[in-house]
């Protein structure tokens, strides 16, 4: 079996099991549930767990875990330039908790994409103490256009048990009050579901996001945001902040 072993273990979030077991169970015990419904969908940050954890967390306690088989994967390709979406051609996805299965998906394999990529990995942990067993569709995205994320995502719409997860930060080192303004902004063109109105300093995730997006127009769904800070909020430091959004989708 060919495993795709972690390569922020340590940095990102812990190494150590036990550690990071506590640490995301601090996060999701921590937030309140704001919305009973479980998604369809959901947009969350992947920095550091102590930037962007409880931010992420808000979007995790959403989910029901008795509705959840397969998760749909989405991040940006931040190392590797390639075309449109790949997955990593491996059996499975370790964390320090385990192995996640990865299932059989009819994309490009570009292995170098999701070697040293985190985007994806660091959604991993949270996914593992929420649903405990299931298994992932994990595809980076590259150069795309919107529209071919949302057919990609649109694979997956006929199947109740699947849950999709764009993983994606908003701005990049900004003052704290610019970011704030230019993460609101961002923020209500998601919630209008206007991915048009969005460029690529607004989100690194930015054709997830898109993608996302128009799925969401085309099957009815709506948007709702959860929690919107940035890592001036989360860690003090408010010179030069990286914004976090997350949203639910159903």
């Amino acid at each position: 079996m060919e495993v795709r072993l972690p390569v922020v273990a340590g940095t990102f979030y812990p190494a150590n099991a036990q550690r990071l077991r506590s640490m995301v169970e601090g996060f999701l015990g921590d937030t309140p549930v704001r919305i009973g419904t479980h998604p369809r969908a959901l947009i969350v940050p992947h920095a550091g767990y102590i930037y962007s954890g409880p931010i992420a967390a808000s979007a995790y306690v959403t989910i029901h875990p008795e509705e959840v088989r397969r998760v749909v994967l989405v991040g940006p390709s931040h190392f590797v330039r390639l075309r449109g979406l790949a997955v990593p051609g491996v059996d499975a996805l370790r964390t320090p908790l385990g192995d996640v299965p990865v299932h059989g998906a009819d994309f490009p394999v570009v292995a170098p994409a999701h070697a040293h990529e985190h985007s994806l990995e660091v959604q991993l942990p949270f996914l593992q103490m929420v649903l405990g067993q299931f298994d992932v569709v994990p595809l980076v995205v590259g150069d795309a256009h919107p529209q071919e994320v949302a057919d990609a995502l649109d694979l997956y719409a006929a199947d109740p048990t699947a849950l999709i997860v764009i993983s994606s930060d908003l701005s990049h080192y900004l003052p704290y009050e610019e970011a704030r303004v230019v993460d609101e902004r961002t923020a209500e063109a998601i919630q209008e579901r206007a991915g048009e109105r969005l460029g690529g300093s607004d989100a690194c995730g930015l054709r997830g996001i898109q993608g996302v997006l128009l799925h969401a127009r085309h099957h009815d769904l709506q948007v709702r945001l959860l929690d919107l800070r940035n890592s001036g909020d989360t860690q003090g430091d408010r010179s030069r902040v990286v914004g976090y959004g997350a949203f639910w989708i159903g």
